[in-house]
């Protein structure tokens, strides 16, 4: 984001004090408004006319009404353009869904919600809005994704850690889901190395496994213990013990918090990256 890299102008010759807040900006603020509800109308309309093929389907999914013109036509892409605050949103979000923007028209979003301090952006895949992250953190798992794509025997580790990711970062987080994947993704990355013989390995099984041949196992990262799974085994407890909605019971069930969710995901990373990577092995 290229907001905060330099200060204000009048900042930096002492003529005002810096601002206690200067993003990232949640919702749409108000310097942000104008210029987004712009790019709306600009993507769903040409010289002049509007593109209500793309811009119907969008309505119908958001349930917009549309507007009436002085003939009593239907005018969908005028309350597109005009949706503000969360409903704006979900707009530009249903708008990049849609592919109704060109490249040139998602890279001029991008900019805009940088220039802006928004804590929304364009996802990877230009598909959607997702929240920020720090970008060191973003490429790490974007990295660890790459690997386990790249690794046959990660199974579909990446696909399940890029769910995981879209649920706990995309535009309206899906927590449950996302924990769930989260989980997913540590089992395929681990499932050849802990419990390769058991097709039906979860990561409940795998640590079972671990607690009864531990020394069949071995960590890049020494243990003071002399333990070397130790650090690898208590990463996947936290997050298999850590999914408070994967069982029900009598007492209600209780769905994952966002901030756990998006905890574990983060954890799962590190964890599919440990076992793509070699850095925890299984002894011969």
């Amino acid at each position: 984001m290229t907001t905060g890299s330099r200060p204000r102008f009048s900042v930096r010759v002492g003529l005002a004090a810096a601002p206690d807040h200067d993003g990232p900006f949640e919702d749409v603020p108000e310097h942000l408004l104008v210029p987004l509800q712009g790019w709306v109308n600009g993507v769903l309309s040409y010289q002049g006319h509007d593109k209500d093929s793309k811009a119907r389907p969008i309505c119908l999914r958001l349930r917009i009404p549309p507007s009436l013109n002085r003939y009593g036509a239907p005018q969908y892409v005028r309350p597109l353009a005009q949706a503000a605050g969360t409903q704006l949103l979900d707009v530009v979000d249903e708008v990049l869904r849609s592919r109704a923007a060109n490249s040139f028209e998602a890279e001029e979003l991008r900019r805009m919600l940088d220039d802006a301090g928004s804590a929304y952006r364009v996802n990877e895949a230009g598909d959607g809005l997702e929240e920020r992250v720090t970008p060191t953190v973003r490429d790490a798992v974007r990295q660890t994704m790459a690997d386990a794509a790249a690794e046959p025997a990660a199974g579909s580790a990446a696909d399940h850690l890029a769910a995981a990711w879209q649920a706990a970062y995309g535009r309206g987080p899906d927590p449950v889901r996302a924990y769930s994947e989260a989980i997913k993704a540590v089992e395929c990355a681990a499932h050849a190395v802990i419990q390769p013989k058991n097709a039906k390995a979860t990561l409940g099984t795998m640590l079972g496994e671990i607690r009864n041949a531990r020394h069949k196992f071995t960590a890049a990262i020494p243990s003071p213990t002399g333990d070397p799974i130790a650090p690898a085994e208590a990463m996947m407890r936290a997050l298999w013990e850590g999914q408070t909605s994967r069982h029900g019971a009598q007492t209600a069930t209780v769905p994952e918090a966002l901030e756990a969710a998006r905890a574990g995901v983060h954890l799962a990373a590190a964890l599919v990256q440990w076992f793509v990577s070699g850095a925890v092995v299984r002894t011969p």
